[in-house]
């Protein structure tokens, strides 16, 4: 393996240093190039009252017209069918009562959730805003808690949908773009390191952010397919790495984050395909996830990827197609692709031997450039969004990232 910044073996082709140390050499470039390419450290707060235990703790407790209500870890399928049986009036008791509770609870109709999750923010904005007049805080802690409190009145305005949110900790939230409970097809945005609820969105920047990102997806399939039913999630639901360290280099995050992927892919309302668009290390979580994904995830794109912790693209053991692309001015590139000792994610999945689909991101800008307007890799996306897959534009100028797809000139 040839790997950036190690000498290279000598003139008789033998390389005397031992495999382990070559290896341990290979990852040290991975830790320089994290520190000088991008992925900054950032402070995750905790932040706030722990609101979403307080509330988990009393809907255990809660009763309606003398029911007991589901376990907050039941099953989607019962959830739905306790909710189908409620009235308005019973629901919106709950919302009222439980909104940090019922605006996470998988099976709840997505209108519900909305209603549950503005109520949620609006009791986690209060607390920040008392916190950021605590003289017993730092005065870091009370800036942060101003931050937090300005985010979350910012996700409760006006026609935002809120498919999830949580305050505790750096914080997880998931938003809806589209009608979800009509939609045909539906995207999910899988975001990478330092995402969290203050990095959720962005002003500066935009497309960096989760909801920057989906907006951009939302409005490409709407340009391209108007009278297709989509929806896009901007979905930062796992705990991301924050900044440059071991955890951005291990799969640890990613795992549990895998799980709650699978979560939220499963219990989506309706029938609608699924494709999930995973940037840098939301690649990883995909990666680990792809395996117990269900069928409805038709597509997997990856984009800027270190790895998705296989060696190639049957490992994943998955039946979605899929796809990869790396803009040729991404520093990634630059990072080794190997794992060892569970440092690492593994093969390049642009990488021809990888086995993926491989799409054009001409004009995207390094590694943070995917989903801008105008660029191949944002059209793609798009595409595959909107299942319009003979339009897609291969990496390799010809039709070998479409071939075998039904519906397509190529099948």
């Amino acid at each position: 393996m040839n790997v950036p910044g190690l000498a290279h073996p000598t003139a008789l082709g033998a390389d005397p240093r031992p495999a382990a140390l070559r290896v341990l050499l290979a990852l040290a470039v991975v830790f320089i190039l994290l520190a000088t390419t991008g992925w900054t450290a950032v402070h995750r707060p905790e932040g706030g009252t722990p609101l979403r235990t307080t509330a988990l703790g009393a809907w255990a407790k809660a009763r309606v017209d003398g029911h007991p209500v589901p376990p907050a870890n039941a099953p989607a399928r019962t959830v739905a069918r306790f909710f189908a049986g409620l009235d308005g009036a019973q629901q919106a008791r709950l919302v009222d009562g439980y909104p940090l509770v019922v605006g996470n609870l998988d099976g709840v109709p997505p209108a519900v959730r909305y209603r549950a999750n503005l109520k949620g923010l609006e009791q986690a904005r209060r607390v920040e805003e008392a916190r950021s007049r605590d003289v017993a805080l730092t005065p870091a802690d009370r800036a942060t808690a101003t931050r937090r409190s300005h985010r979350f009145a910012s996700l409760a305005g006006p026609n935002r949908q809120i498919l999830a949110f949580d305050p505790t900790g750096g914080g997880r939230v998931a938003e809806v773009f589209g009608d979800l409970a009509r939609a045909e097809r539906v995207s999910v945005i899988v975001p990478g390191v330092d995402t969290d609820v203050l990095t959720f969105e962005r002003t500066q920047r935009r497309l960096t952010s989760p909801v920057g990102m989906a907006e951009s997806l939302y409005g490409a399939q709407r340009a391209a397919e108007p009278d297709r039913r989509t929806a896009v999630i901007a979905w930062a639901g796992y705990t991301a790495p924050t900044g440059v360290g071991m955890d951005a280099a291990t799969g640890r995050m990613a795992v549990d984050g895998a799980v709650l992927l699978k979560a939220l892919t499963t219990t989506l309302p309706g029938d609608a395909s699924v494709a999930l668009f995973c940037h840098s290390y939301g690649s990883v979580v995909c990666g680990v996830a792809a395996h117990e994904l269900p069928r409805r995830v038709t597509d997997v794109v990856v984009a800027g990827s270190p790895g998705m912790r296989a060696e190639n693209v049957t490992e994943l053991h998955t039946s979605a197609r899929v796809w990869a692309t790396r803009d040729e001015g991404d520093w990634i590139a630059d990072v080794p692709h190997l794992e060892v000792g569970g440092l690492g994610h593994g093969a390049d999945p642009v990488d021809p031997a990888f086995g993926a689909r491989l799409l054009s991101s001409a004009r995207a800008k390094s590694h943070t450039g995917y989903f801008a307007p105008g660029t191949d890799s944002m059209d793609n996306f798009a595409r595959i969004g909107t299942g319009a897959f003979g339009s897609v534009v291969c990496a390799t100028g010809d039709d070998a990232c479409r071939r075998g797809i039904s519906g397509t000139e190529q099948d």
